[in-house]
């Protein structure tokens, strides 16, 4: 087993050759699609019928953005959590999406890339629904875990035999310290998922966002202490605003009556 890594739009992406198939740990951005399948012919010399399953570990635009143009490209079939499709459904769900690509075009911004297609289908038609600790088809060396948080629907990925793990967005890096991602929708889902991961003692980490880490000198304790203990999204954040800015309004409001 050998993990290639490349590197994405916006983000790390693994790629795990075995001697007769290819697995993709993740479906990355529709700005990656070509790039992911010259690797395969050029810098691997196999062919693209070899990449057989590519993991969608949650619904935003690098991580599932790729997904549908790899099938299409190479035959592979798509594997995700039975909430993923959902993710973006509705009035809601297809403004978050709207707002999850423009984020990562600000992102790519400030990583000084240009802008590229990066549009996909707010819902994912998977092939594969995973289930918690269940094996990977096709790659049984391979477990999935379900780490909810970030999203109601993330998965990580255990190489069970090396204890390597990839945690997709569970952990990302703020001016160089260790943190929790930007949303955390499900507070006590995030918490539970750092500290079923700090229990596995695990040999290495791979992040979509951060540099390998090993396992043993990532802080949980502290991540998990300074984790949000309210929903930390798009619809919260202006939520916030509003009642900040209408709290303020009604202080004055107040303020001008007394006088």
């Amino acid at each position: 087993m050998q993990i290639h890594t490349l590197h994405g739009y916006i983000q790390h992406i693994f790629l795990i050759e075995d001697a007769d198939r290819l697995l993709l740990l993740d479906g990355c951005s529709r700005a990656d699609v070509d790039m992911v399948c010259g690797y395969i012919t050029d810098t691997l010399s196999r062919p693209l019928s070899d990449l057989k399953l590519v993991v969608v570990t949650h619904m935003h635009p690098d991580h599932a953005g790729g997904a549908h143009k790899l099938r299409d490209a190479t035959g592979a079939r798509i594997a995700a959590h039975p909430k993923a499709a959902r993710w973006y459904a509705g009035t809601m769900g297809r403004a978050a999406h709207i707002i999850d690509v423009a984020l990562m075009y600000w992102v790519a911004n400030r990583l000084g890339k240009g802008k590229r297609m990066t549009w996909y289908s707010p819902i994912l038609k998977p092939d594969i629904l995973l289930e918690d600790t269940q094996l990977l088809p096709g790659f049984s060396d391979w477990q999935v875990l379900y780490t909810p948080g970030h999203t109601n629907h993330d998965l990580s990925l255990l190489h069970t035999a090396t204890r390597k793990m990839y945690v997709a967005d569970l952990l990302v890096k703020v001016k160089g310290q260790l943190c929790p991602p930007y949303p955390v929708c499900h507070p006590n889902q995030y918490r539970r998922s750092l500290k079923r991961v700090a229990a596995l003692h695990l040999d290495t980490l791979f992040c979509a966002h951060v540099k390998p880490l090993e396992a043993n000198s990532v802080p949980f304790d502290d991540i998990i202490q300074n984790a949000p203990t309210r929903p930390k999204n798009h619809w919260h954040s202006t939520k916030n605003r509003i009642v900040k800015k209408l709290g303020i309004s009604k202080y004055k409001a107040n303020q001008r009556d007394n006088h």
